[in-house]
């Protein structure tokens, strides 16, 4: 990570040139340090590391499936309150400060990119909240301890979107509430999950296909 990082001082240097801190459209509630538009972020970020052919930078957005979902935890609080939380794939830690504002008794938001993980760190301050911001993968793992999963935006490629299956079906198995949020991208399992709410999601056009994208609250079925 340091070599990475070499051209400004942190990883939070990166984070904070590549976007501006601005209000979430459906959870204005939450401010968030945002990019404009994917491909100038992506290449900011890249003059800024002094590398090529990085990760997407996911943690610069707040992505339709995670608008709904924190929307959803600030509506229904007592999904999480007085819970331990976690969040899977955080990116810029929307669902995590969500979550956190609702009263959660503990957050930790996971990620694999570093710039993420700062990302997460600044936003909750922004936000007033507390969140451990952890780089790992903890996918192949049972989530032990854990009282909630939250998962958001995470259905857009196969391999990632089994793996993010299995890790919720073992944790809701062992008794783990589990949250997803998601339109319905390309490998969402929606035959294995219930809808619970759903929320038009404004102002995408630089990031989907439309400006607005119906967006739904989804948990697993019970088994059997």
């Amino acid at each position: 990570m340091g070599a990475m990082l070499e051209p400004l001082n942190t990883a939070g240097d990166i984070v904070r040139a590549s976007t501006r801190l601005r209000l979430v459209a459906l959870v204005p509630e939450i401010r968030l340090h945002q990019a404009s538009e994917p491909i100038s972020a992506w290449q900011g970020t890249e003059r800024a590391t002094g590398r090529t052919g990085l990760d997407p930078p996911f943690w610069a957005f707040a992505w339709a499936g995670g608008q709904a979902l924190a929307r959803y935890l600030l509506d229904h609080p007592e999904a999480v309150k007085d819970r331990q939380v976690i969040d899977i794939g955080s990116g810029s830690g929307l669902v995590a400060i969500a979550a956190a504002k609702a009263g959660a008794a503990a957050v930790t938001g996971y990620d694999i990119d570093p710039l993420a993980v700062a990302a997460i760190t600044l936003n909750a301050e922004a936000n007033g909240v507390s969140v451990r911001a952890v780089r790992a993968d903890i996918l192949d793992t049972d989530g032990a301890g854990t009282d909630v999963m939250l998962v958001a935006d995470a259905f857009y490629e196969r391999g990632l979107a089994g793996r993010v299956t299995r890790f919720v079906e073992r944790g809701h198995a062992r008794g783990t509430d589990v949250l997803v949020g998601d339109f319905g991208r390309a490998y969402l399992p929606r035959d294995r999950l219930a809808p619970l709410a759903a929320y038009d999601v404004p102002g995408l056009s630089a990031l989907e296909d439309s400006d607005v994208k119906r967006t739904t609250i989804w948990t697993p079925l019970a088994a059997g």
